[in-house]
């Protein structure tokens, strides 16, 4: 293995906007594997879920939202706390922003050092970040589920589990069976799981497979718009992150040490995963923290800034 600049330093190129209409109800704003924003367009407000990373880059949303509809954007819902998922939140201008009440503790614990660890990996994604005012906070907490009356449409917003953080939460469109995933489920995108629930994470998949739903918008990738295509998203996920965790719990019961483990990790899963988007930069992450999981670290620890350049030295250097 060469020696990789950090996280994704080396992702310069820009990619290019799709934003798909799902329903009449329902649209993707997506980039060609960077963080996805759905759009629910109900009879009377819009809801916003995740928001980009920064107020400038939320514009491009907000203008592609004008085209389709000149309704208030009154909610942002927060999928979960990833500060490239929800420094944008501002720009809309909502009435109120949504989140869990667990993503809502993690803000408290780790907000602030998620802002500066994010910002040093995505450069490129978090454009004007001098545009972001501060963290992002809810306005509005819930615990397990809402239900929330766009009109006469009904949004669901729910947690069905532990995976990608401990606050996930998905939007539910039941009388479309339209669903937004966030980072829980990904498409030909690499899952980063440095603040995941490893053994929590497929069972939460399962959940989300037991709504039915027949479109899902996922945390980044295309957004899928048959069951079939929203199988292979479940599937490939799962696939992933169960391959991934259980080679380091191989490697952590055999008593090797995290590079070890990382690089007999990376070899195995390289052939398989190794084309999707973003796979070097969060390969690093996710052993590690599957690491942490499989020994003495049941919930994750706070990455800042200053443990993402030590551990990528440890990995990479």
């Amino acid at each position: 293995m060469q020696q990789k600049r950090f996280a994704s330093h080396a992702d310069v190129e820009e990619k290019t906007v799709s934003f798909d209409r799902l329903s009449a109800h329902a649209y993707a704003y997506t980039a060609e594997g960077d963080p996805n924003t759905g759009v629910i367009v109900g009879d009377d407000a819009v809801m916003v879920v995740d928001t980009q990373a920064t107020p400038v880059m939320a514009q491009d949303v907000i203008r592609r939202i004008r085209e389709v509809t000149d309704k208030p954007i009154r909610y942002v819902v927060l999928s979960h706390y990833h500060a490239v998922r929800v420094l944008g939140a501002s720009g809309y201008q909502p009435d109120h922003v949504i989140a869990s009440r667990d993503t809502y503790d993690l803000i408290v614990e780790r907000g602030a050092q998620d802002m500066q660890s994010e910002i040093e990996r995505f450069p490129r994604l978090f454009r004007a970040v001098e545009s972001v005012p501060g963290l992002t906070w809810p306005t509005i907490v819930f615990e397990r589920r809402m239900t929330i009356w766009l009109g006469k449409l009904q949004v669901e917003l729910l947690q069905l589990g532990r995976g990608h953080t401990k606050g996930d939460t998905v939007a539910w469109l039941p009388q479309e069976k339209i669903l937004f995933s966030g980072d829980l489920v990904e498409y030909d995108a690499t899952p980063y799981t440095g603040d995941a629930y490893l053994t929590d994470w497929p069972a939460t998949l399962d959940a989300i497979a037991a709504l039915g739903p027949e479109q899902l918008v996922p945390g980044r990738g295309a957004a899928l718009k048959t069951p079939a295509e929203v199988k292979a998203g479940l599937d490939g996920t799962r696939a992933f992150v169960t391959a991934m965790f259980e080679s380091v719990r191989r490697g952590a019961a055999a008593g090797k040490d995290l590079r070890t483990v990382y690089r007999e990790t990376y070899d195995a899963l390289q052939p398989r995963f190794g084309h999707w988007v973003i796979f070097d930069h969060c390969l690093p992450f996710d052993v590690s923290r599957a690491y942490d999981e499989a020994t003495r670290f049941r919930d994750p620890r706070i990455w800042t800034a200053e443990r993402d350049r030590e551990m990528w030295q440890t990995l990479e250097g």
